[in-house]
């Protein structure tokens, strides 16, 4: 197996408390100079920049993982990743239905800009992302399994929007994939408080969460695959065939 050095959880100008550094190029030339094999884009709530970033790249470095950040109802954030530009459009599709039509305050949060390789600017967004979509997680894990893609509840040790903070604990019936620390958590710590995680027997990604230039590429996560592709993640996640996910600090 080929160990794979990933980082799946990042922010880009697109979402509102994205830097304005936070582009396409930067990402991609960014993950190239740092080392990196996979990068995932997950903006709040929407797919469209992880999607222009991946047209970008097209069959080059690095490979991309497309996606966004949900926010629940419960305000938890949960990344979720699909594959195919037709469930990426019902992902968006999706996103845009059960998002509330609060509109920007660009003073207030930044803006949401969608732009290009050129960083001209293609789009902005006029509904706030930041907000929580009128989902349950059980509801979204629901929707993005139905198109055979990745659910994983997002930087569950931290004291605000993780799905600890928000519902108190993990359930035992949600279907998810794997769980994701943040860059600055003791996970052996973490675990030894919540020892019931350990139960799940799922696979643990650490991840940048990064919304400035300077937090991209901090962290390691590395996936032991035979090749880049989405199937393979999926294997890698569930320990299968061999496959499997390491963090490295």
């Amino acid at each position: 197996m080929i160990p794979f050095k990933a980082d799946l959880h990042n922010h880009t100008v697109l979402s509102p408390c994205g830097d304005i550094e936070m582009t396409p190029s930067f990402i991609i030339s960014t993950a190239a100079k740092k080392g990196y094999d996979i990068i995932g884009i997950t903006d709040h709530n929407s797919t469209l920049q992880g999607r222009e970033i991946k047209r970008i790249v097209g069959g080059g470095e690095p490979y991309i993982l497309c996606g966004a950040e949900v926010t629940s109802k419960e305000e938890a954030h949960c990344l979720a990743f699909v594959e195919g530009e037709d469930n990426l459009s019902a992902l968006q599709s999706y996103l845009e239905e059960h998002l509330p039509k609060i509109p920007n305050d660009v003073d207030a949060f930044g803006y949401q800009l969608l732009v290009n390789e050129d960083e001209e600017v293609l789009a902005e967004e006029e509904w706030l992302l930041i907000s929580a979509i009128d989902q349950t997680v059980e509801q979204i894990s629901a929707f993005v399994h139905s198109m055979g893609g990745i659910f994983i509840p997002a930087h569950i040790d931290k004291m605000q929007n993780s799905i600890i903070s928000q519902l108190g604990f993990i359930p035992f019936d949600l279907p998810f994939d794997a769980l994701e620390f943040s860059r600055r958590c003791d996970i052996n710590a973490f675990l030894e408080k919540n020892k019931y995680i350990n139960k799940f027997g799922k696979s643990y990604i650490r991840s940048s969460d990064a919304h400035y230039p300077e937090d991209f590429g901090r962290t390691n996560t590395y996936f032991h695959m035979e090749k880049r592709s989405f199937e393979e993640i999926k294997m890698a996640l569930r320990g299968e065939n061999g496959r499997y996910v390491e963090i490295k600090d």
